[in-house]
């Protein structure tokens, strides 16, 4: 391609980007409630931590009216660690520690307790778990990392916070949703049946995943950095206990962590929100196919 043609074209993608970015941050800024966080200090105990040792936590806005029974689980996202200086790095900030979250969440979109905007949800149990071990909540290492002291624990922060909101009213759940973006996303897929298993008694369960679904597509350029990239991570944090079965044991298990081999088995009815214009998945592939 023509050099003045390509500079051109990374110019006006790298306008796109900003412009997507830009209109993300509005869309997420509208319709606020602010919700004071929780911080399980009792999980320690259990091993259920944040990279750095600490407890994790979340953000629970309480059902009332009609909604009194029912609940929905948001993930936070924020991307992954793969390595020891990486997850070091996270661990000293919020993606790694609950001392760097907020004290108060802003609560918009779905999760708004505003009628009008959110007729559906309004008024449920909304608790949005605070990001803090970057493995989608599914590693499970016993030790913690010589080098770094990280501790990867992300399966047990979900365990242990399921079963805080279990004793907290959600076993007598009407109605149930696991959600997440990103790589919260990524984990309310991973962990969609077994966030069902743990409500046998309620009428409905469901999943959600808004931009959680990052593509192996192996027959597209960068698949074997996709792949690489997962594997990096599937390893370092032990991953692979977490990974559902049936896609382990026919294939490789860092694999697994991509949506396209795992979703034909999961059996919760699950609905997938993908934007064409996800900003972050935009920048990786443009950056991807340009470096």
């Amino acid at each position: 391609m023509n050099k003045n043609i390509q500079t051109m074209v990374d110019h006006w993608l790298k306008l796109l980007i900003c412009l997507v970015v830009a209109m993300s941050a509005r869309v997420t800024s509208t319709e606020i409630d602010n919700v004071t966080i929780t911080i399980l200090d009792n999980a320690v105990a259990r091993g259920a931590v944040c990279l750095d040792g600490g407890p994790p936590a979340y953000y629970f806005s309480k059902g009332f009216g009609d909604g009194v029974n029912n609940w929905l689980i948001d993930l936070q996202g924020g991307g992954w660690c793969n390595t020891p200086e990486g997850c070091a790095y996270r661990s000293n900030h919020d993606t790694g520690s609950s001392k760097y979250k907020t004290t108060t969440a802003r609560f918009g979109g779905m999760k708004s307790a505003n009628q009008t905007k959110n007729p559906e949800f309004y008024n449920w149990n909304i608790i949005n778990v605070g990001y803090c071990d970057c493995s989608s909540y599914t590693g499970d290492v016993e030790a913690a990392d010589p080098t770094t002291n990280v501790t990867r624990r992300g399966a047990r922060i979900f365990d242990f916070v399921m079963e805080d909101l279990l004793s907290k009213g959600m076993a007598n759940a009407e109605n149930a949703i696991l959600t997440g973006g990103s790589a919260g996303g990524l984990g309310a897929i991973l962990h969609c049946d077994g966030f069902r298993s743990l409500l046998p008694n309620t009428k409905r369960v469901k999943c959600i995943s808004d931009s959680g679904v990052f593509l192996h597509a192996k027959d597209l350029p960068g698949a074997d950095q996709r792949a690489e990239y997962f594997a990096k991570m599937v390893a370092y944090h032990g991953v692979t206990k977490s990974l559902p079965s049936p896609c382990t044991s026919r294939m490789n298990a860092s694999l697994c962590v991509f949506p396209e081999y795992i979703v034909r088995d999961i059996e919760t009815p699950i609905f997938f929100i993908e934007s064409a214009f996800d900003p972050y998945q935009v920048i990786q592939i443009y950056y991807l196919f340009n470096n």
